[in-house]
C-alpha cells in the first residue's frame, strides 16, 4: 500500500468546476483589452488568516465568519443574526444556473425551483410563445427533439483536432487548413489524451487501495463500509500494524478530499473522458440534431432540465439557495431565490453556441443573475459567446463565473469563456471568481485554483462545500464550480433585501467589501513542485474573499442614498 501524495496533483481533473483540460494557445485568441471595470479598494484593512486548527472543514463553513467562527467563510450567519434578523426578503430573485442540469425533486431545492408562469408544462405546446415548448423550468441546449440527451461529450481541442483530421467530431465546422495551428492542436490533444491516461491509472490505483482497506475498516468501526466517514475512521483502535496503516491511508486520502465516492466517481467519469471525449470520431450532435455550423441558431433542444446525472449543477443550487430553516440538510445564502436551469454542460467541454445560447435564454426570461460553473482551453466561436455577454450587459444581468480549476495564471493561459471581448473591452457586469480553502495560513487559496491579478475579481470558498446532490442526498465538492455559486448566491441576498439597487451597484458592492487578505502569504495555485509562496494580493483584483456581512452594511448606506463604492 502507498501513501495518497500521488493524488494531491489530479483532483483538477475530477474537482467540480472547469473540466481539466491542457492549457493552451487558444483558438481564436482575444485581442488585448483594458481590464476589469473599476471598483473601489475594500473598505476594510489588510488583515491576515491565522491555520485554521481542524481536522476537516465544518459542514456550512462557506457561511462561517472568521472573526467570530475562526473559519473564514463569507460570513452570512453572521450578517443574518446582526443585520437581517426580523427581516423579511422585499423580492425573489431569479437565477440562471448554466450546468448540466438539476434534480427537480430534491426536497432541499424543489420548493426554489422555477416555474415559467406562462407555460402549461407537457402539453407539448410553446404556451407563452417564447420559441421553448414546455419549458416549465428551464432550458436543455443539449438534448434532442426525440427527447434524448448529450451526457458525454468530446473537449474542445478534440472537436479542433477533428476539424484538422476531417473526423466526425468536427460537427460539421468547417475544417482548420492552417498547418502550424494544426500543429500546435495535434501537440495540446496528445498532451491531454497521456495526462488523462495517466490520472486514470493512478484513480485506478486508489481504487484498488480502498477495496483492500474499507473492509477492514468497516470491521473495526461496526458499520458498513458505505457508512465510513473521517470521524469514524479516526476513532477505530490500531489493534496490529496493518489495520494502522489501513486506518492513515483512509485518513490521509480523505484529508484530501479523496473519499471513496470522490474516487469512484472520479475513475468513472475519467474512463468516460478516455472512451468519448478525447474520440475525434465521436459527434454527439447527431443527438441534438441541430446545425452544429450556424453559431446563430436558437430554436433546438428540449426540455428537460435534469438529464441523465445532474449532480454538478444540483449541487450549485444548493450552495445558492437550498431551502433556508427548513430543518432539511443545509441551508443556501440566499432566502428568497428561484433557479432557472439551463442544461448546457455535458461531461466534456460545453460548446460556444449552447453557452451563447443559455446566455440569451436567461436574459429573456427575466434573470437577474447568471451563474456559470464551466470552462475549457479552446473557444472556436468566442464571438458568438461575446455577443451574448453584451446581450446580457445591455440588460443588467450579473453574470458570474469560475475561474478554473487548472492552477494557471489566467494572464498567461486563458481560460473561456472570459470577459475580454474579442473587439476589445470587456463586460461591466462580469465577475469572474477564484476558490479559497477553509484552512486558512498559507493554504488560503485553494490549490487547484486559477488566478490573475487582472482576470480574477474575487475569491470565494470552494474547498470541501457541503451540498444538495440527487436523491435527496448531500456531498463535498470541490473547485471553482463551488466558488462561483458562493458569489451568485451572495448578489441574489443582496437583491432580496435591497431591490433598489441595480446589478451594478450589487457588482461593486461585492468586490469593494471583500474580507481584504492582500498581504496574506499564501503558497500559490498550481502543481506541489512548482509551488511558492506569494501575496494573496497578487492572485487577484481585490485581494480577498467575498464578505456577506460588509456587503449588506455597504448596500444598506447605498440603498439609503449614500455614494456609490
Amino acid at each position: 500500500m502507498q501513501s495518497s501524495r500521488f493524488l494531491v496533483a489530479l483532483f483538477a481533473a475530477v474537482a467540480c468546476g472547469a473540466p481539466a483540460t491542457v492549457a493552451t494557445s487558444p483558438a481564436p485568441s482575444p485581442a488585448p483589452g483594458p481590464t476589469a471595470p473599476a471598483t473601489a479598494a475594500p473598505s476594510a484593512p489588510a488583515s491576515t488568516v491565522p491555520r485554521v486548527a481542524l481536522s476537516e472543514a465544518p459542514r456550512n463553513w462557506q457561511l462561517l465568519d472568521e472573526a467570530t467562527d475562526h473559519v473564514p467563510g463569507i460570513s452570512v450567519e453572521r450578517a443574518m443574526t446582526q443585520l437581517l434578523a426580523g427581516r423579511a426578503p422585499k423580492q425573489t430573485v431569479l437565477v440562471a444556473i448554466i450546468d448540466n442540469g438539476i434534480d427537480t425533486a430534491h426536497a432541499d431545492l424543489r420548493a426554489n425551483l422555477w416555474v415559467n408562469p406562462k407555460e402549461v408544462g407537457g402539453n407539448g405546446k410553446d404556451d407563452d410563445n417564447n420559441g421553448f415548448t414546455d419549458d416549465v423550468h428551464g432550458w436543455n441546449f443539449i438534448g434532442g427533439k426525440d427527447g434524448q440527451d448529450v451526457h458525454w461529450d468530446t473537449f474542445e481541442v478534440t472537436r479542433e483536432f477533428a476539424r484538422c483530421h476531417n473526423r466526425a467530431a468536427a460537427s460539421g465546422i468547417p475544417p482548420i487548413t492552417d498547418a502550424a495551428r494544426c500543429s500546435q492542436v495535434e501537440a495540446d490533444y496528445n498532451k491531454q489524451r497521456k495526462e488523462l491516461e495517466d490520472n486514470v491509472r493512478n484513480y485506478r490505483q486508489a481504487h484498488d487501495i480502498y477495496q483492500q482497506i474499507l473492509p477492514a475498516l468497516a470491521t473495526a468501526a461496526h458499520v458498513s463500509a458505505d457508512s465510513l466517514t473521517a470521524d469514524r475512521v479516526r476513532a477505530v483502535s490500531a489493534a496490529n500494524p496493518t489495520l494502522g496503516q489501513a486506518r492513515q491511508i483512509y485518513l490521509d486520502l480523505a484529508s484530501q478530499g479523496a473519499t471513496p465516492s470522490v474516487i469512484e466517481d472520479g475513475l468513472k467519469s475519467l474512463e468516460g473522458q478516455l472512451k468519448y471525449s478525447l474520440n475525434p470520431d465521436y459527434n454527439s450532435r447527431t443527438i441534438v440534431g441541430d446545425n452544429y455550423a450556424d453559431p446563430s441558431e436558437h430554436r433546438y433542444g428540449n426540455a428537460d432540465v435534469m438529464g441523465q446525472d445532474p449532480k454538478h449543477g444540483t449541487h450549485v443550487a444548493g450552495i445558492i439557495g437550498a431551502v433556508r430553516g427548513n430543518g432539511v440538510g443545509i441551508d443556501g445564502i440566499a432566502p428568497a431565490v428561484k433557479f432557472m436551469m439551463i442544461r448546457t454542460v455535458p461531461d466534456g467541454d460545453e460548446r460556444d453556441k449552447d453557452v451563447a445560447n443559455a446566455i440569451r435564454y436567461a436574459v429573456d426570461n427575466g434573470a437577474r443573475i447568471i451563474s456559470m460553473s464551466f470552462g475549457k482551453a479552446y473557444s472556436p466561436f468566442k464571438a458568438a459567446v461575446d455577443d451574448a455577454a453584451k446581450y446580457a450587459d445591455a440588460h443588467g444581468v450579473l453574470m458570474v463565473h469560475a475561474a478554473g480549476n487548472d492552477g494557471q495564471d489566467l494572464s498567461k493561459k486563458p481560460s473561456f469563456p472570459n470577459p475580454a471581448y474579442l473587439s476589445g473591452g470587456r463586460p461591466a457586469l462580469w465577475l469572474e471568481v477564484g476558490a479559497s480553502s477553509w484552512k486558512g495560513g498559507d493554504s488560503l487559496a485553494a490549490n487547484f485554483s486559477n488566478y490573475g491579478q487582472q482576470q480574477v475579481d474575487v475569491f470565494a470558498p470552494g474547498v470541501d462545500i457541503l451540498s444538495t446532490v440527487p436523491g435527496n442526498q448531500y456531498e463535498k465538492d470541490s473547485g471553482t464550480s463551488m466558488a462561483a455559486p458562493v458569489v451568485s448566491g451572495l448578489a441574489a441576498l443582496i437583491m432580496d433585501y435591497y431591490p433598489n439597487l441595480t446589478a451594478s451597484d450589487v457588482r461593486r458592492i461585492i468586490v469593494s467589501t471583500v474580507s481584504n487578505y492582500s498581504g496574506q502569504i499564501v503558497a500559490r495555485p498550481g502543481p506541489p513542485d512548482q509551488s511558492k509562496q506569494v501575496p494573496f494580493g497578487t492572485l487577484s483584483i481585490s485581494g480577498g474573499i467575498v464578505n456577506a456581512y460588509n456587503a449588506l452594511k455597504m448596500a444598506e448606506e447605498v440603498s439609503n442614498g449614500k455614494p456609490k463604492p
